[in-house]
């Protein structure tokens, strides 16, 4: 009964994995094929050898680099900004008492109830306003807040064991020395999973950056590869090539960060 009922669970989970890493793996294997190889019926399990011109002329199309760059640049910002604001607000809630601390983190959780696309016109007339249109300063700094970090980040250090803060204070340590010496390093788990998380969110934001980007040059990869497809609508070993490309490098901070991330998110969700 024990032994049906575990094979019945993992043959439940094998079927949703499957779920999940087809369209990964369609995309993959399309990307090496010919166009020829497309149209054949029934459809190809895997491409007749390794075509890498699909990769090549995706880049010769659209300037696939300049988007990769784009995301990147503007995804580290935003991860940088967001840990940085995140955990100084998280230790001011936690570690300094002032009037109206628990109202004030109250109506910064109440933000997390508000959906981004409410706030997305006046970000937008506030960014033109500024002269933001076309630049990194418009893509990245509406997004350095965010009430997600601040509730992370506040959950970790309240773990932190309150006598080692008591014992800094004795010793003259003032708050800055004991967020960088103290908060920050034993925090560093969670740390890492905000960053991870955002900068996973920044790379795949599609609704921002078509918003207030109209150069070419400025085009983030989501905004780059739909250029791509319209270019060539029939040719989807081009398309799925392209996607290949933008999916690299978040696929591979995934991957090295999936534990940090499970591990931090997990641990933020003990303390209340």
């Amino acid at each position: 009964m024990k032994i049906g009922k575990t094979a019945a669970h993992y043959t439940v989970l094998a079927v949703l994995a499957a779920a999940v890493l087809y369209p990964l793996w369609y995309a993959l294997v399309t990307s090496f094929m010919t166009a020829g190889e497309l149209d054949v019926y029934p459809p190809r399990w895997l491409p007749s050898s390794i075509q890498l011109d699909n990769y090549r002329e995706v880049a010769a199309l659209v300037p696939i680099r300049k988007f990769i760059q784009n995301s990147f640049i503007v995804s580290l910002g935003i991860m940088i900004g967001q840990c940085l604001i995140s955990s100084m607000a998280a230790y001011a809630f936690v570690f300094i008492r002032f009037p109206g601390r628990a109202t004030l983190f109250a109506l910064v959780l109440a933000t997390m109830m508000v959906p981004w696309e409410v706030t997305i016109i006046p970000n937008f007339l506030t960014v033109r306003a500024l002269g933001w249109l076309d630049s990194y300063a418009g893509l990245i700094v509406p997004l350095l807040a965010n009430a997600f970090g601040i509730f992370l980040l506040r959950q970790a250090f309240l773990q932190l064991p309150s006598e080692l803060f008591e014992a800094a204070k004795i010793d003259g340590c003032g708050h800055i020395r004991m967020f960088l010496t103290l908060a920050l390093p034993l925090s560093r788990p969670v740390l890492a999973t905000l960053c991870v998380y955002v900068f996973l969110n920044a790379w795949n934001q599609y609704l921002w950056p078509l918003l207030i980007t109209n150069d070419p040059g400025m085009r983030t990869v989501q905004i780059g590869i739909t250029m791509l497809q319209w270019e060539e609508a029939q040719s989807w070993n081009l398309v799925l090539s392209g996607v290949v490309l933008v999916l690299l490098p978040s696929l591979l901070l995934l991957v090295f960060g999936l534990k940090q991330l499970v591990q931090g998110i997990t641990a933020g969700a003990i303390k209340g």
